[in-house]
C-alpha cells in the first residue's frame, strides 16, 4: 500500500513553488469570475453524453500556463483543455482550469482551478483554488494550509475511524459506470453516517479540512486528482486507487482521512479494483 514519506526533490525552493501557485491562480481567477454566472456558450466534448467546456477554461488554462512556462520554461505541462508541453525535465504540471465545469455552468460554487506539480511520478505540491468563495488550499512538503482573506490556516483531516461514523462524498452514482463498481460504492454508501454529492474537488477539500472523512470515485484522470493529494496527505490523510497503489494517474480513487478509515473503505471496495 502506499502512502510512504514523500521524497521531495533537493534543488526545487517551495517558498517559490507556493507563490507560483498563488500567482497562477490569480491569473485563472481574472478569466473564471469574469465567466461565472454569466450566460456563456458551452461546447460538448462528447458525441454521446455529456463533458462540457467553455471558453473560460480554455482561457484559464492559457493563463496559467504562461506563468509555469515563465518561471520553469523547461518544465513539462500537462492541461485538461490544450496540448501537452513535454520536454526532458522529471518535472511535470498538471492543470485542471475548471474542475467541475458542469457545476461551474449551473452557478455552483464548488467547482475549483487543480495545479499540481509532480516529480518522477509523485505529486508534491497542489493547489485548489474557489475564487468565488475566496479560498486557496495548498500542500506543500510538510504543510497543508487554507488561505483566506489574508490569513493561513493549517488543515488537519478528521480522527474518525469508522464508517458509521464517517460522512462520505462522491460527485455522483452515475460516475460508477461497472456494475461491480456501483455494487462496492452502493454497500460503503450503506454503511456511511452520511453520503453528500455533486461537490467535485470541493470534496476533496472538505476533507482535508477535517469536514469529511472519504472521498470516493472512479473514472478520474490525473487532472483531476493531483493536486489534492499533497493537501489531503500533508493535513494526516491518504489518497490511493481502490487496490490500494499511487493515485497520481486517477482511475478509482479513494480519499480518507486517515489510514483506519481508508482501511476499512478499502475492505469494501477492494472487491471491485480494476487496476
Amino acid at each position: 500500500m502506499t502512502n510512504q514519506p514523500l521524497k521531495t526533490p533537493k534543488d526545487l525552493d517551495f517558498d517559490l513553488i507556493h507563490r507560483i501557485l498563488l500567482e497562477a491562480a490569480q491569473k485563472a481567477q481574472a478569466v473564471t469570475l469574469k465567466y461565472f454566472r454569466k450566460t456563456i456558450n458551452v461546447e460538448n466534448k462528447l458525441q454521446s453524453g455529456f463533458d462540457p467546456v467553455t471558453a473560460a477554461d480554455k482561457e484559464a488554462e492559457f493563463a496559467i500556463r504562461a506563468v509555469i512556462a515563465n518561471h520553469f520554461p523547461d518544465h513539462n505541462i500537462f492541461g485538461e483543455e490544450l496540448d501537452d508541453k513535454e520536454t526532458n525535465s522529471a518535472y511535470h504540471w498538471i492543470i485542471d482550469p475548471i474542475d467541475g465545469t458542469r457545476a461551474f455552468i449551473s452557478g455552483l460554487p464548488v467547482w475549483g482551478t487543480l495545479i499540481s506539480l509532480t516529480h518522477k511520478g509523485d505529486a508534491i505540491a497542489g493547489l485548489m483554488s474557489q475564487p468565488y468563495i475566496g479560498e486557496n488550499y495548498i500542500g506543500l512538503p510538510g504543510k497543508s494550509f487554507l488561505e483566506r482573506n489574508g490569513q493561513t490556516h493549517p488543515l488537519a483531516t478528521s480522527q474518525v475511524k469508522t464508517l458509521q461514523e464517517a460522512t462520505l462524498f462522491t460527485t455522483s452514482p452515475r460516475i460508477f459506470l461497472l456494475e461491480k463498481s456501483l455494487t462496492a460504492y452502493n454497500k460503503l454508501e450503506q454503511n456511511v453516517k452520511l453520503a453528500r454529492y455533486g461537490l467535485d474537488c470541493y470534496a476533496y477539500a472538505m476533507v482535508a479540512a477535517g469536514h469529511g472523512e472519504l472521498v470516493v470515485e472512479e473514472g478520474l484522470k490525473s487532472v483531476d486528482i493531483a493536486a489534492m493529494i499533497p493537501i489531503i496527505e500533508q493535513a494526516g490523510g491518504i489518497v490511493t486507487t481502490w487496490s490500494g497503489k499511487r493515485a497520481t494517474q486517477g482511475g478509482q480513487v479513494i480519499a480518507a482521512a486517515n489510514k483506519k478509515i481508508h482501511a476499512a473503505a478499502l475492505e469494501v471496495l477492494s472487491t471491485a479494483a480494476t487496476d
